[in-house]
């Protein structure tokens, strides 16, 4: 008979900082964007329409391009500016900048037929809920 005392494991259950989730909500987000974009090009007339200068309803320009362009660099520029920028303007940047791409998420899915376009669309809504939501639930500490 074994008398030894099998003690109970516990998991340890790291707690991350705020800065880090937003960060990684941010990064997460734009992997969907990326995802969702590269699909895309598979819906049968999409290269087509690309190559005849028509992304969507819009044509391809330079003002298209460059707004877009700033579109994604937001998402791109709050991985880092998540990380490193003070506490009070983090937490109004990440929900000025969260709430403005849900409006965006959402319009994108205006008309949208296609499943994985959907789907996309809705994760993304959701991580960006995420990430208002972290933002506006921002830890406090005594002064």
């Amino acid at each position: 008979m074994n008398s030894e005392k099998k003690s109970a494991t516990i998991l340890e259950d790291m707690n991350v900082n705020i800065k880090t989730k937003l960060s990684i909500l941010w990064a997460t987000l734009m992997f969907i964007y990326i995802y969702v974009d590269i699909f895309r090009f598979f819906q049968p007339g999409e290269l087509e329409n690309i190559l005849a200068g028509k992304v969507w309803i819009f044509e391809i320009t330079q003002t298209w391009a460059l707004s877009a362009m700033i579109m994604m660099t937001i998402p791109s520029l709050m991985v880092l500016l998540s990380l490193i920028l003070k506490a009070k303007v983090n937490r109004w940047l990440n929900i000025i900048m969260g709430v403005l791409h849900i409006v965006i998420a959402i319009a994108n899915l205006i008309g949208e037929t296609w499943a994985y376009y959907i789907f996309g669309g809705v994760v993304e809504v959701v991580l960006l809920s995420l990430i208002v939501w972290y933002a506006w639930n921002w830890p406090k500490q005594e002064a």
